[in-house]
């Protein structure tokens, strides 16, 4: 009896604190779906009965396949580019990762001024060419489903690059040098033993970025619309947005992102199983031996010219510009639009707002996030709490966030609590999809710990409370500034879920900013772009400074 009266108010800790993430992960689920079925399930009827539902749905497969195999070949061809730099050109390997830093939205609204039809900047220099004969539009079109893949497929590169580049760390040298000294040529070498053993990783990629190009919503949104281009995200969006407002079409809609991300997870554990053949059981990891290439410089350096260069570029040039023209001109350039963006009030609160509730999500999602990784990695004797957390923290990794967003608005709108309208439905938003991340990056930290500090110190007569925070949080201090300042990151990038939920009174610099370019408002679009990316920049900055040179692989 006294054990059981021991572990009592463990118990009713983690029930609470799985009640707490199981209301916000399943609530806006279930809301959405009990609105679809409802009325005999005239969501449903509503949704697929839409005008060019059919070709809506092939755009979203088309743009997920796309994006996927584009992704990986890119990804994959980076990673093997990043064993082969010069050592004296080591900070290379970081070019990759860059997409990561900056905000998605910056980089589709950078390349809407570089490819757009008539004014992009790359379309003017091509029309220069004197084999051009196509008039004044062309050759490019950003707005095509081709080139929205190729936007999408850049930022995803980046996440492949990184597991890839994490699972060649664990792949030992013998294998490797055991072929080439049977003669094989490095790209042999690369294909037959180094990408066999990258399996996986290359499925761990694989699944989350189809799951991320499922859910894409930000480049179909804003380059979408002008080619007439939509996919299921986008289709949701409209039906929250116009008036009335048609929950249960949207709800229907999200069902079959749903649907699919559940199916993808379980292939992916499925896949995943018996990893213990890929093993190499060595301590020796991956290394170079000297054999760069200039080839791997040049692709990394590409990499980064489209990925990140010639978008910031395009969104310096139009964001010193009084307006966007073909003709771009350098004698006009000046700091005008950064004053007049900064004087405007909503401006201001936008930006206030998004560090505001950046900073206050990050606050309340790390200490979430380490209570569950500590159950995961010493709860054993709470088997069923693990696996039940376990799950809820996993699902916002594979659900879009254009459902969660739709759900929220569904679910803070309604008792028991009604906070739209309140900087609170956009915090419990940024927690809800912040979870998983700040899980999996403590997660990895208590693991590399391991038990001894924790033993040691419970022999010394410490208890569970003074030994967690004299012993273990000092000793992830690093890890723990580190994680907080990328989900700063990740937080000031947030565009769907912020632009579902928004109000008049909660606005961010994602929602800013898609009003400036409805409005057509392109120098400030730009302006508000690069506003954005400073802020990124400066959490990075600090991720990099108390998390270390690798933090960013951590994600």
């Amino acid at each position: 009896m006294p054990d059981i009266l021991r572990s009592l108010p463990v118990r009713l800790g983690l029930g609470a604190l799985a009640a707490v993430i199981g209301y916000m992960v399943i609530a806006p689920l279930v809301s959405l779906q009990v609105r679809a079925f409802s009325n005999g399930a005239e969501g449903y009827r509503v949704a697929f009965s839409v005008n060019g539902i059919g070709r809506t749905i092939l755009n979203t497969v088309g743009l997920a396949v796309g994006s996927v195999a584009v992704a990986l070949v890119l990804g994959t061809l980076l990673a093997w580019a990043g064993t082969k730099v010069p050592r004296r050109l080591g900070f290379l390997k970081v070019l990759p990762i860059l997409p990561l830093v900056l905000p998605s939205v910056a980089a589709v609204v950078g390349w809407s001024l570089l490819a757009s039809p008539t004014a992009g900047y790359l379309n003017t220099a091509l029309r220069q060419l004197p084999f051009w004969s196509g008039g004044f539009e062309g050759p490019l079109n950003v707005f095509s489903i081709g080139w929205i893949i190729f936007v999408t497929s850049l930022s995803l590169s980046a996440f492949v690059y990184v597991f890839l580049t994490s699972g060649l760390r664990n792949i030992g040298e013998e294998l490797q040098e055991a072929a080439r000294v049977s003669g094989s040529g490095q790209f042999k070498v690369f294909f037959t033993v180094t990408l066999p053993l990258l399996r996986p990783s290359l499925i761990y990629a694989a699944g989350v970025v189809l799951l991320l190009s499922l859910g894409q919503f930000t480049a179909p949104l804003l380059l979408g619309a002008n080619g007439g281009v939509k996919v299921l995200t986008t289709e949701m969006y409209l039906q929250v947005s116009q008036t009335p407002v048609q929950y249960g079409a949207a709800a229907a809609l999200g069902s079959p992102l749903l649907i699919a991300g559940i199916i993808v997870v379980v292939a992916q554990k499925r896949l995943l199983g018996g990893e213990s053949r890929f093993i190499t059981h060595t301590g020796k990891g991956t290394r170079t031996r000297g054999d760069s290439s200039v080839a791997a410089v040049v692709v990394i350096a590409l990499y980064a010219l489209f990925s990140s260069v010639l978008p910031i570029l395009a969104l310096a040039f139009v964001a010193l510009s009084p307006y966007w023209t073909a003709k771009p001109s350098f004698a006009r350039l000046s700091l005008q639009n950064f004053e007049t963006l900064l004087a405007r009030p909503e401006a201001a609160s936008a930006i206030v707002n998004s560090v505001l509730y950046s900073v206050t999500a990050m606050a309340i999602t790390l200490p979430l996030g380490f209570l569950v990784a500590c159950l995961l990695i010493r709860g054993q004797r709470y088997r069923v709490m693990r696996r039940v957390l376990d799950l809820l923290v996993s699902m916002p990794l594979s659900i879009p966030a254009v459902i969660f967003g739709a759900g929220f608005l569904i679910t803070y709108t309604s008792r028991p609590f009604v906070l739209y309208g309140t900087p609170w439905v956009m915090i419990i938003a940024y927690v809800t999809l912040m979870i998983p991340f700040a899980t999996r990056m403590q997660l990895s930290t208590l693991l590399a710990l391991g038990e001894g500090y924790i033993e040691a110190a419970r022999v010394s007569g410490a208890g569970l409370v003074r030994t967690y925070a004299t012993v273990v949080l000092p000793l992830m201090r690093s890890s723990l500034s580190g994680s907080a300042a990328l989900l700063f990151v990740l937080l000031t990038h947030e565009f769907t879920a912020s632009l579902l939920v928004r109000s008049s009174t909660t606005r961010v610099m994602g929602t800013l900013l898609y009003d400036y370019w409805n409005n057509g408002s392109y120098p400030m679009v730009a302006a508000v772009a690069l506003v954005m990316t400073a802020v990124t920049a400066a959490g990075v900055s600090l991720a990099v400074l108390f998390g270390g040179s690798d933090t960013l692989s951590k994600m």
